[in-house]
């Protein structure tokens, strides 16, 4: 049974910090490039970061390059997010992603339940 838990999610002042952890279990985690997404209340999902398989990194929106870190631990299953400097834009709903190709080219994509984010003085 596949599983993304994500965890670490909160209320924070605006500039202050957290990170997201995303705890993976019922596949391969080395085999998939993981993902965070988020949603905000009336926006549509949007992506944060990216890591590959080889831990090659992607931070693909430009209000969050420089505040926002993905890594992952391949030993542990898990997939993180660093955010530093909180603003209260980052308020959203906050997604693990995991996605995957075997060698027929079949795709497998999984989703977290997600974990909020809450960044309010």
């Amino acid at each position: 049974q596949v599983q993304l838990a994500e965890s670490g999610g909160g209320l924070v002042q605006p500039g202050g910090s957290l990170r997201l952890s995303c705890v993976a279990s019922g596949f391969t985690f080395s085999n998939y490039d993981m993902s965070w997404y988020r949603q905000a209340p009336g926006k549509e999902r949007e992506l944060v970061a990216s890591t590959t398989r080889s831990g090659a990194r992607t931070n693909d929106a430009d209000s969050m390059k420089g505040r926002f870190t993905i890594s992952r631990d391949d030993a542990k299953n898990t997939v993180y997010l660093q955010m530093t400097s909180l603003k209260p834009e980052d308020t959203a709903v906050y997604y693990c992603h995991a996605h995957g190709i075997d060698y027929t080219w079949r795709t497998y994509d999984y989703w977290g339940q997600g974990t909020q984010v809450t960044v309010s003085s």
